[in-house]
């Protein structure tokens, strides 16, 4: 049974909003402003900004439902967990960034094997039809696949396509085709139920997803896990966007045909002068 998630803190606010005090509201309306970033303060801080007392703002977390301001943090841990734009401490300067990028794209390698990515390479490379589904967040690294593997094979499709429904572009294919699910939090609605139906249907299925979805590991027929969390309130798409480049490489090197399609599109590129040489 799905346990429902707590009430966000601005519906709580506005719930709670008619029985506060003026200077509860008043303390109420600083959370709200300072929403993005409530983590990264400290309850007297906080206080602070309002020009109420500590005890005001410890008796508006009361009456908003969290037993203190820890309380309110954790909660927020939890939203940000779950994918939303939250900082939950200070925002990390350009070295532990850096040194967090690092560790999210060696966790990645390491947990991708090279016999599975071979197996992988073959597949997207002998599939009938490859589809890959990236919604939300995802668009961006499905995109990119989408479009290296296009140079060296065809019947390559992204999907939903413009104006078609997620059904429209999944409904016919079987066993000789392989789809390509990009899914990072928050993850776009009903993704279990897709790769269900694919599978149902014979579909080889490769998630490229964080570990949210990790219980879906033992469903599919490939299963890359890409680490994005960051201390910032945004999470990181650099280890999805390496593991993308990294299969359409490894997808080049045992297609024969590859460089051949490559040159002909380049040749077309020239004809219809599409692109800038310069």
């Amino acid at each position: 049974m799905t346990i429902p998630a707590a009430p966000p803190l601005e519906d709580r606010v506005a719930s709670a909003y008619r029985g506060l005090s003026p200077q509860e509201r008043r303390a109420a309306d600083t959370l709200l402003d300072h929403l993005g970033e409530l983590g990264t303060y400290r309850a007297t801080e906080l206080a602070a900004l309002a020009g109420v007392s500590k005890a005001t703002m410890s008796r508006l977390f009361r009456k908003l439902g969290y037993e203190d301001f820890e309380g309110l943090r954790a909660h927020l841990r939890a939203r940000r967990g779950r994918g939303l734009p939250i900082a939950v401490g200070p925002p990390p300067g350009l070295r532990e960034r850096l040194e967090q990028e690092v560790a999210n794209l060696e966790k990645a390698y390491a947990l991708l094997d090279d016999a599975v990515l071979d197996e992988i390479a073959a597949a997207l490379a002998t599939a009938g039809d490859v589809v890959v589904v990236g919604r939300r967040g995802s668009l961006g690294p499905a995109t990119q696949l989408r479009r290296n593997l296009v140079q060296v094979r065809g019947r390559v499709h992204l999907a939903p396509a413009p104006g078609q429904s997620l059904a429209d572009d999944l409904v016919g294919l079987g066993p000789r085709d392989v789809v390509v699910v990009v899914s990072v939090r928050r993850h776009a609605f009903r993704v279990a139920e897709m790769v269900e139906s694919l599978l149902a249907d014979g579909v080889r299925v490769l998630l490229l997803a964080d570990s949210s979805l990790r219980h879906l590991a033992g469903s599919v027929t490939w299963w890359i896990e890409c680490p994005i969390s960051t201390r910032g309130a945004f999470d990181s798409m650099v280890a999805p966007v390496s593991l993308v480049a990294a299969i359409s490489d490894r997808v080049h090197e045992v297609l024969d045909g590859a460089p051949a399609r490559v040159d002909a599109i380049d040749d077309r590129y020239a004809l219809l002068r599409e692109i800038d040489e310069r």
